[in-house]
């Protein structure tokens, strides 16, 4: 298989050991509280869970249940005497804690880690705190940071600080690059790449502990971050080359789930007695390479491409030994310019043949305990590019091991620049093509729209629908307007997506499914205008004869957006507005969530509809002519 990315960085492949019950095959499976030493009760394994978005751990009229049922969903909303921060069910899947004034514990696993991966998912209820430790010692901070604008080392995802007076013994934090958070109650993914501290044979410390990556909810917000001592409220200030995780348990409820780790020993793979041969003429791929070409071997310690002093229109060989300590599966990983052959024993694993690509890539085989032969050939003819050769091999339970010279493949983020557009204070508009959820269908009508308020939204002008929505930064539009370009733009923050195709329809029987774009019939587009008040665009279409206006806007906390919708026709019978799509459930205060990824509450008093078409649920608001209002949060 061939992967080409743009990514200057290793792919990590997670081993499943969750809670859900896969058996383990590298580290510990977290698959019963026996996986941890004993505490006084607050953390259990549970089924499914409920965290109240609207209400704060901290009010005195908190409640946490246990309901032993599971929740059923298209009820109608009923208002209890007193809701509940914390509902959750008997069963498997979801390791919670659930704290009070006597039981309020730490976690701690029995097993110890050195060099170690981590992804989970994350729920916090409104107002609540944890932390997750690495080897006991450095902390990466969860708390329920929905909204906040400037993050700091005390919000989710950031590094902890401590709390020594001693200037020389101060560490003072370190905090997210930006805040990716959600909305509490709902799952957020986190993700830690660790390096532990590293000593030598007497028991000094050499290298200091690492955070390597940590990523939320998809966005990385930290690289490369070296923690010179523990942070506040470790197991102890003594580093140590192996430790236990920690999860914070004395300061708020907390539910993890899907939790992957991945412990990482050091890599005893070997590749020497290296030696380099140079092709320099014109690369005609057609032809192939022409052996009797190559200069004489000369031996390297390293593959490194810059060192010859070429540029372009060359042809380098690098062949060698190979050796690795057991039989098992290799990852390769070869950064490349021009293209790149990658072959063991004389047969050819993977290649890209070319001479004007760049990029990675990245394949994987099989291979016998003991010593091998290798061969890369790096062949290039693109002069925009500079030359880069990187080679980086792991296994399944090994450090990722690199066998370049630093300026042959450095590790930069992008070969291109990025192009951003920002918003300053006025909204901006940006049209382009957008790729519905990243990678799915290439929508051709599409406009972003960015508010100071830092919350943005994609609306399809082809169908009438906002199919997209971040909050963050606004627009990545490099791969619109990097050299030809391919005329589409990326949200730059942490995106929900909605659905696909036109939002308002008559339906004469609910049997019927709603209309995709190229099928309907009386739609018309209108463009949009701009309302003088709040420079924001008021999206126009037109329905069987019916006009239709919606505006988007930031609500008052400006971290949600609402949706509302006017008609011109005051006496529409069966007409129906799709406000959601997907796995649908109604909540106590009668808003619902959607797909386990955002919230939608309505605003007017329409009653609401839940009915499954094709196999998915769809929330429907009845419309007669009335404005439709309706809030999305996230």
């Amino acid at each position: 298989m061939i992967t080409r990315t743009f990514k200057l960085t290793y792919c990590s492949f997670l081993l499943c050991l969750s809670v859900l019950g896969l058996n383990a095959q590298n580290g510990p499976s977290l698959i019963t509280m026996e996986e941890f030493a004993p505490q006084s009760g607050n953390w259990s394994i549970v089924g499914e869970v409920f965290m109240e978005r609207t209400i704060d751990i901290h009010k005195k009229d908190l409640e946490t249940t246990n309901t032993n049922k599971k929740r059923k969903r298209k009820r109608k909303p009923t208002e209890p005497k007193t809701r509940n921060a914390v509902t959750f069910s008997d069963g498997t899947g979801i390791l919670l804690n659930n704290p009070n004034d006597t039981n309020k514990d730490n976690l701690l696993t029995n097993w110890k880690h050195g060099d170690i991966k981590i992804e989970l998912e994350v729920m916090l209820p409104k107002g609540s705190n944890s932390g997750i430790y690495l080897q006991g010692r450095y902390e990466v901070q969860l708390f329920d940071s929905w909204g906040v604008k400037n993050p700091k080392f005390s919000d989710i995802g950031g590094i902890y600080r401590n709390w020594e007076e001693d200037p020389e013994k101060m560490f003072l934090g370190v905090a997210p690059a930006t805040n990716a958070a959600k909305a509490p109650g709902l799952w957020q993914t986190l993700s830690i790449d660790f390096e532990a501290p590293k000593f030598d044979e007497n028991g000094n410390k050499i290298a200091n502990a690492k955070f390597v990556s940590v990523s939320l909810n998809g966005i990385v917000i930290h690289q490369n971050v070296e923690i010179p001592r523990p942070t506040g409220g470790p197991i102890s200030n003594e580093e140590v080359a192996m430790g236990p995780l920690m999860i914070q348990g004395d300061h708020g409820p907390v539910a993890f789930r899907n939790i992957k780790i991945k412990q990482l020993a050091p890599s005893k793979i070997e590749v020497y007695d290296l030696t380099a041969q140079i092709y320099q003429g014109p690369v005609e791929l057609e032809k192939g390479l022409d052996t009797t070409q190559l200069s004489k071997p000369q031996k390297v310690s390293e593959i490194d491409v810059t060192k010859f002093g070429l540029n372009d229109n060359y042809w380098v060989v690098f062949e060698g030994k190979l050796k690795v300590p057991k039989t098992d599966r290799y990852d390769f990983l070869l950064g490349l310019t021009g293209g790149v052959s990658l072959s063991i024993d004389g047969k050819v694993v993977d290649q890209i043949y070319s001479k004007d690509s760049w990029g990675a890539m990245e394949t994987s085989t099989e291979i016998s305990s003991g010593e091998h032969s290798i061969r890369i050939e790096n062949m290039k003819a693109a002069p925009w590019h500079g030359p880069r050769l990187g080679l980086t091999i792991s296994s399944p339970n090994t450090k990722p091991k690199t066998f370049n010279a630093y300026d042959s493949y450095p590790p930069i983020g992008n070969l291109v620049s990025q192009i951003y557009v920002t918003v300053e204070n006025e909204p901006e508009l940006l049209r382009g093509f957008v790729f519905f959820k990243g990678n799915d269908e290439k929508l051709s009508h599409t406009i972003g729209v960015g508010t100071p308020h830092g919350v943005h939204y994609i609306y399809d002008l082809e169908s009438g629908n906002m199919v997209g929505a971040w909050r963050g930064n606004f627009i990545n539009a490099t791969p619109m307007w990097h050299n030809r370009g391919n005329g589409s733009f990326r949200p730059d923050g942490v995106t929900i997506w909605t659905f696909l195709n036109q939002p308002l329809a008559e339906l004469t029987s609910m049997d019927l499914p709603f209309p995709d774009n190229d099928k309907t019939e009386g739609y018309k587009p209108k463009g949009y205008s701009i309302d003088p008040a709040n420079k924001m665009p008021v999206f126009n279409y037109e329905y069987k004869g019916t006009k239709v206006s919606q505006t988007i806007t930031t609500d008052q906390d400006e971290s949600s957006l609402i949706s509302e919708i006017q008609f011109s026709n005051q006496s529409l019978v069966n007409h129906y507005y799709k406000l959601a799509e997907g796995d649908l459930e109604i909540l106590p205060d009668g808003s619902y969530r959607v797909n386990d990824a955002y919230y939608l509450n309505m605003v007017t008093n329409q009653n609401v509809i839940v009915r499954t078409n094709n196999g998915k649920q769809e929330l429907l608001a009845p419309i007669d002519g009335t404005p439709l209002k309706f809030k999305t949060i996230w």
